[in-house]
């Protein structure tokens, strides 16, 4: 199947991108194909904690930025995250006609000649067309949802309590009476502690590196300043890293009554998991009943191995969201652009700057 542009993934990057496609003039089908692996619209969201809110308190709010063209206004926006987001985004590929196709899961991208053939899964889900779809050049949108990380440690497999990453989260319900340890340092983390603290029987909190907390507001000269530091790892090759790495952690009210009640006292990391808890350095220990990974993602981008777009530092190079190694491929919702606001600018850059390239290819 012969396409102008193939956009894998229709979370907030990809539908972005597609969005500046369709407004470049690019028709589906013929001009862009949107895969996505999901069952249904609203991309990771879909799998958010149900305690996830996209307004609300500092416990459980996250803020969720309007892709182009269509307002995100839900009439309830108290209603958890995994409903509202993507009903959102399943309103908004009716309202652009996205035409995307799902669910289709990407095992390869090759290079063939001048084009790039994008190959699914075999066994990919209803779509009656799924196969290889041929295209002059690729948005790749996967994120990191699907690729929790887990650092090892001695002894983790020897722990005799529950074990689960942050992907897992099964509300602080979950955590009645129980000793918890959460690992971590992103904002995930605190909003854990700050849910599980009133129904544990203990929470631990812990860091590998100090939490750096932001006083004031967070404007625009400091974000773009943040996402500057994570461009520059980008363009240098070296794995990205989260954008919250750099900006830190706002000091809310609700974060200031953590501390003060010694919720969000973090202590450092420990050497080992033992089978009943934690041990540190020094000798000190802390018994446990769950340990809850809040220790972040990795960007899912195994399918492009065959194109060698890695550099030496074990990152891809990007050039805006070019990759250096094959100007064919665009990465949005990496690295800098892994967030709401900062995906959306990504897709309509990435999608500016291919049709421009179409436009070049057809004139010469």
């Amino acid at each position: 199947m012969d396409t102008q542009v193939v956009v894998i993934g229709a979370g907030q990057a990809g539908l972005s991108a597609a969005w500046g496609l369709r407004r470049a003039g690019l028709e589906p089908g013929p001009g862009f194909v949107v895969l996505d692996a999901e069952e249904a619209p609203g991309g990771a969201w879909r799998h958010r904690w149900d305690t996830l809110r996209v307004a609300g308190d500092a416990f459980s709010a996250h803020r969720i930025h309007s892709l182009p063209g269509l307002d995100f206004a839900p009439e309830d926006p108290d209603r958890p995250a995994n409903q509202v987001v993507p009903e959102y985004f399943a309103a908004y590929e009716r309202e652009f006609d996205l035409q995307v196709r799902r669910p289709v899961r990407v095992a390869a991208v090759r290079s063939v000649g001048s084009d790039l053939a994008v190959e699914a899964e075999p066994t990919t889900g209803v779509d009656p067309d799924a196969g290889t779809w041929t295209a002059q050049a690729l948005v790749n949108a996967t994120g990191t949802w699907t690729r929790p990380f887990v650092p090892a440690y001695p002894g983790a497999r020897d722990f005799r309590g529950r074990q689960l990453h942050a992907v897992d989260f099964p509300g602080p319900e979950a955590f009645a009476g129980q000793r918890v340890v959460v690992v971590g340092g992103g904002t995930s983390a605190v909003q854990f502690l700050l849910q599980i603290a009133p129904v544990a029987a203990a929470t631990t909190w812990v860091t590998r590196t100090p939490p750096r907390w932001r006083e004031g507001p967070f404007d625009d000269v400091a974000g773009r300043e943040a996402v500057a530091l994570v461009e520059e790892r980008v363009r240098a090759g070296l794995p990205p890293r989260p954008v919250v790495s750099v900006t830190g952690l706002p000091l809310t009210p609700a974060y200031r009554a953590g501390i003060e009640s010694g919720v969000l006292d973090r202590r450092p990391m420990f050497a080992r998991i033992t089978p009943d808890g934690l041990a540190w350095a020094d000798g000190t220990t802390e018994p446990a009943d769950v340990i809850l990974w809040a220790t972040g993602w990795r960007p899912a981008i195994g399918h492009l191995a065959p194109l060698h777009l890695r550099s030496p530092h074990g990152g891809i190079a990007l050039d805006g969201t070019r990759a250096v190694a094959d100007p064919r491929v665009h990465l949005v919702g990496y690295g800098p652009s892994a967030s709401t606001v900062g995906a959306n600018r990504a897709g309509r850059a990435a999608a500016h700057e291919i049709v421009r390239r179409l436009r070049e290819r057809a004139a010469a």
